[in-house]
């Protein structure tokens, strides 16, 4: 899963970009003239793994992961630049927008006051002219080129449909396109029609006072367009995480941070995109498998391999709450918690499965 970072200068989205990849990138890098995404890998934290792998004592244990992708911040009107730092988005499955709320007199605000809302605002016109810039390409080079035009009247239609949601300010994802449209501009991998999150970067002070300019109108704009919100301090964390691990606890207790950045990120974006988790067990290795709600088990077993998939028989499944209060793969199978699922057998989130194939 490809996770991009987005945001304007100084919003303090390469921390953010650190915090979750435990990278060491300099901030500063952009700015000094920098135009090569970062690209870093982030394990999805998983208490379930812990247990398994505590239980199965495996030689490799492996988490779920999430690619994460931070762009050169971009600036009103960036035109032409903020097109090319796009592009990297457009291959990402879903966006996630730092905001700045945090104050630092030694990192000026490039709009002077601090106000989150109105950076929303500015980086969300720029995603929505990016994407019109692209319509309006591909529309022109069509009424020019006859070729093109032919057979393609639908994809016309629906591009024109597109372009009238932009101009009016509304981004792709609120068009209400049909699943045949969707499929249709399915390549242009518009921004504005990815799942948007929206991540509040605080100061030390307001993350304490839980506070901070414009708070009551951006959650109600988030919550009117139902976009997720994360409220943290990325550079706090990044602090806290250089910790000892008893430290580290002391300090999360003290400020009450309930789980770190990563833990919070992760979730908000499993939930947001309807994702959950099966797990494969064994003495070789313990692996969580990210899956989208709904999916059948021999799709799952898809996941894993393609030939669990096209041999697929069985999939012996096990609740993880019901192995954990069991204690063991055998006193679970002595209670009858071990189930034989066919496969159209929806997989649960924590579902633990082996899958029983032959080829």
């Amino acid at each position: 899963m490809k996770i991009g970072i987005i945001g304007l200068t100084t919003s303090g989205k390469t921390t953010l970009f650190n915090l979750l990849t435990k990278s060491e990138i300099a901030t500063e890098a952009f700015s000094s003239g920098k135009w090569e995404a970062n690209i870093g890998m982030a394990n999805v934290p998983d208490k379930r793994i812990d247990f398994l792998s505590d239980m199965f004592k495996p030689k490799k244990t492996t988490y779920a992961q999430i690619q994460f992708i931070d762009v050169p911040g971009l600036e009103k009107g960036g035109g032409a630049d903020a097109a090319g730092f796009l592009e990297v988005i457009r291959q990402v499955d879903a966006v996630v927008h730092v905001v700045r709320a945090f104050e630092n007199n030694l990192v000026p605000h490039s709009e002077g006051l601090v106000d989150p809302l109105r950076d929303i605002d500015v980086l969300t016109t720029e995603l929505l002219f990016a994407d019109l810039a692209v319509i309006e390409n591909r529309l022109r080079r069509m009424e020019e080129d006859k070729k093109l035009r032919k057979g393609k009247e639908k994809e016309i239609e629906v591009l024109n449909k597109c372009k009238d949601i932009l101009e009016d300010g509304k981004p792709i994802s609120t068009a209400g396109l049909t699943e045949s449209e969707l499929d249709i501009i399915k390549s242009y991998s518009f921004i504005s029609e990815k799942p948007m999150l929206i991540v509040v970067n605080l100061d030390e002070g307001q993350f304490e006072e839980q506070n901070y300019p414009t708070k009551d109108e951006l959650n109600k704009y988030a919550k009117d367009k139902n976009i997720p919100v994360i409220e943290l301090s990325a550079l706090l964390e990044m602090e806290i995480d250089k910790l000892e691990d008893e430290d580290k606890r002391l300090f999360m207790d003290e400020l009450s941070i309930k789980e770190p950045g990563i833990s919070l990120v992760a979730r908000k974006i499993y939930d947001y995109l309807g994702l959950i988790s099966f797990f494969t067990v064994g003495e070789d290795e313990v692996k969580s498998w990210s899956i989208s709600k709904g999916t059948v088990a021999k799709k799952a077993a898809g996941v894993i391999h393609s030939d669990l998939e096209r041999g697929f028989i069985r999939a012996e499944t096990i609740a993880y709450d019901d192995l954990k209060e069991s204690g063991s793969i055998s006193a679970a199978r002595g209670k009858g918690l071990f189930r034989l699922e066919g496969k159209e057998y929806l997989v649960q989130d924590g579902d633990i499965i082996n899958i029983r194939f032959n080829i």
